[in-house]
């Protein structure tokens, strides 16, 4: 089976490198342009062309694929029975969807048609899900629309951020890719319409989304902050300095406090909410390194009293 792979971030390289391991024809692979990073400003590969450059696959990086003619007619050289595209980032033109045998593949980290869009996992956590999955789908021209091929699960444990879910999912994603394929060729496979009235959108995040409503519940903002981990995170206000908030416990408390107030401070740091309270374990002031609540309420004395905004 001869495969064009459309990848970037680090959540592709699983599915990437499984394809290999598999033994699997992988013609070409196409990632986003290189781009400058850190403060020396030094063109950066994105993790997926680091695997193709290791693989010594030909790698494709157009700037847009829309109305990109040469970059169509390599694909159309290539002749590829599937395209497989993993958090590829853009989406495809119709003349490229038609192209291969088996069409285009998109390994999506959701249980669609939940959570279609931009940041499955990270809503998936926010809004309290138990579990999620991945669902791989034939792509058609809509925003993870296209009819479902294999769908499987996994919980959300509640140590679980998005961090870790991504890592798990970027992993599972691999395994049902490698089954969706095996099962395309033998023609085991009956693709299936998504149900709409099921549809829910996972829009992108960003990092005006990251400050704490106190006044939500304890629950509520604890999924918040896993969710928002490690970016864009979350954060809260001391006064004019901003406190990043990495991880907290749910403290059950009926106390009628304004939310955000801070009801404990010595050797541990608890904070009213809208409903409970919560024990803030790991936290970040601005312009200085993370750290566990100890380490921080040794060097830093907030009052009692004081409301959190």
């Amino acid at each position: 089976m001869k495969i064009v792979f459309m990848g970037t971030p680090e959540f592709a390289v699983p599915s990437l490198q499984k394809l290999f391991e598999e033994g699997y024809d992988v013609e070409a692979v196409v990632t986003q342009p290189d781009k400058q990073k850190g403060r020396g400003m030094k063109l950066g590969f994105s993790p997926v062309k680091e695997v193709a450059l290791k693989e010594g696959v030909e790698i494709l990086q157009p700037e847009k694929i829309k109305n990109n003619q040469d970059f169509i007619n390599r694909l159309k050289e290539i002749s590829p029975d599937v395209i497989v595209v993993v958090a590829y980032g853009k989406i495809l033109p119709e003349e490229i969807l038609k192209l291969p045998k088996y069409g285009c593949i998109n390994v999506h980290a959701s249980l669609l048609p939940k959570y279609r869009g931009a940041a499955p996992i990270n809503w998936a956590i926010i809004n309290g899900e138990k579990e999620t999955g991945i669902t791989t789908m034939l792509m058609d021209k809509g925003l993870d629309t296209g009819d479902i091929l294999l769908k499987k699960s996994i919980p959300i444990l509640e140590e679980d951020d998005a961090e870790t879910l991504h890592d798990k999912l970027s992993l599972l994603g691999a395994e049902v890719l490698i089954e969706t394929l095996r099962r395309l060729k033998e023609g085991t496979l009956i693709p299936v319409k998504q149900d709409e009235s099921q549809a829910s959108y996972a829009p992108m995040l960003d990092k005006k989304m990251g400050h704490i409503d106190w006044n939500k519940s304890a629950e509520e903002i604890q999924n918040f902050i896993r969710g928002m981990k490690p970016w864009p995170g979350c954060y809260t206000f001391y006064g004019d300095t901003m406190l990043k908030i990495w991880k907290v416990q749910i403290v059950a408390y009926d106390g009628k406090e304004q939310s955000g107030t801070v009801l404990k401070s010595k050797e541990e740091l608890i904070v009213k909410c809208g409903r409970d309270a919560l024990k803030i374990a790991e936290i970040q002031q601005q312009g200085s390194k993370r750290m566990g609540i100890r380490e921080y309420l040794i060097g830093h004395n907030i009052p009692e009293g004081t409301i959190f905004k």
